[in-house]
């Protein structure tokens, strides 16, 4: 079953997903925290609509950084991502990972917009989804 939630922020929305496989364009604009791995087939549906930023898990990152990899695709179109710690939140929900993922790894496009590493979640969003300083 498709389980999203539409939380609205001061500046702007974010959109909570188990599965990043459930993106629609209606979540254009929006900050979108999946549950999803952060590997490349995850980034790939990233791709197919225009996001303030994407959060993944970690999923331990794996060999060769495999669970991570997709934020490194995701730089190619300047899309900010991010992945938590899979010891901070539960790998296909959402919704633990709003409420205690601990950023784990992050992309250019992420760290350029003031995301560090060890950030919460939701502190990481606020730094995606303020406008441009």
């Amino acid at each position: 079953m498709e389980r999203k939630t539409v939380i609205s922020l001061v500046y702007g929305r974010v959109v909570l997903m188990d599965s990043i496989s459930y993106l629609t364009p209606e979540e254009t604009g929006a900050c979108v925290v999946s549950g999803s791995h952060g590997g490349l087939s995850s980034a790939r549906y990233a791709l197919t609509v225009t996001l303030a930023g994407v959060v993944f898990n970690d999923a331990g990152k794996g060999k060769d950084d495999a669970g991570i990899t997709g934020l490194y695709l995701l730089d190619t179109v300047h899309m900010p991502a991010i992945a938590v710690a899979h010891t901070s939140a539960r790998i296909g929900d959402a919704a633990d990972t709003w409420d205690h993922g601990i950023v784990s790894a992050i992309n250019q496009a992420a760290a350029a917009r003031g995301v560090r590493i060890a950030m919460s979640v939701q502190e990481a969003v606020m730094h995606l989804l303020r406008p441009p300083v």
